[in-house]
């Protein structure tokens, strides 16, 4: 059964700051297309996308409710559908949330801010995914003023010993120790850092980033 993209048609979101894909969409309204064009090369060429999925994969009870922040093309969340998951994608951008739904008809795709995830998803949303996974430099592109918001619903989305699962580039303006230090302001504790994501060590300046945090149990 196809399933159609939930788009919001008002959001809080418009009064704060702005992240850094809408910044690109304004340089270039063609960055939307540009981007799944990529992607779509890419896994014709025969390219491993499945990394991210993979571990989030070996890291979820099985058919776990997962929350795939900053979607995208559904890249990561339509490969964890398929592994049996219930995964819900929100992405920014209603041009990558309309071809994912087109392309992987299976998990729930809604177009919005993720610093109003709890509002677009509900109160029935609340501590009710196993995992939150934010691949693809998604933390890194959120706008600065909204970073600690996007992570405290995170922390209200997530059950208690749930755990939130983020890859970036540390050199994109958004550093790793201020990032789990954001984290550790919402809620998550005990961070565990890795260089990719198939957990190889983190180097003392890692370029790239994947931290896993988990929510306290007893919360």
């Amino acid at each position: 059964m196809s399933s159609m993209p939930i788009i919001p048609t008002n959001s809080a979101s418009n009064s704060r700051g702005k992240s850094q894909w809408t910044r690109n969409l304004e340089r270039n309204p063609g960055h939307s297309e540009w981007y799944i064009a990529r992607w779509e090369r890419m896994r014709e060429a025969g390219k491993d996308l499945d990394g991210e999925a993979r571990l989030i994969d070996a890291l979820a009870p099985r058919e776990a409710r997962i929350l795939d922040a900053g979607s995208g093309t559904g890249r990561v969340g339509a490969e964890l559908a398929r592994r049996g998951h219930d995964v819900v994608g929100i992405d920014l951008d209603p041009t990558l949330v309309a071809y994912a739904a087109q392309t992987s008809p299976g998990p729930r795709w809604i177009a919005g801010d993720l610093a109003d995830a709890c509002d677009l998803l509900g109160e029935s949303a609340l501590a009710s995914f196993d995992v939150i996974v934010a691949a693809g430099n998604v933390v890194a592109f959120i706008a600065e003023s909204d970073r600690r918001r996007v992570l405290e619903n995170f922390a209200r989305l997530l059950r208690p010993g749930g755990r939130l699962v983020a890859g970036f580039g540390t050199a994109r303006g958004y550093s790793l120790e201020s990032y789990v230090a954001d984290a550790s302001a919402a809620g998550f504790t005990a961070p565990q850092v890795y260089s990719t994501w198939d957990l190889r060590p983190a180097s003392d300046d890692p370029g790239f980033a994947v931290v896993i945090s988990p929510m306290d149990a007893h919360e």
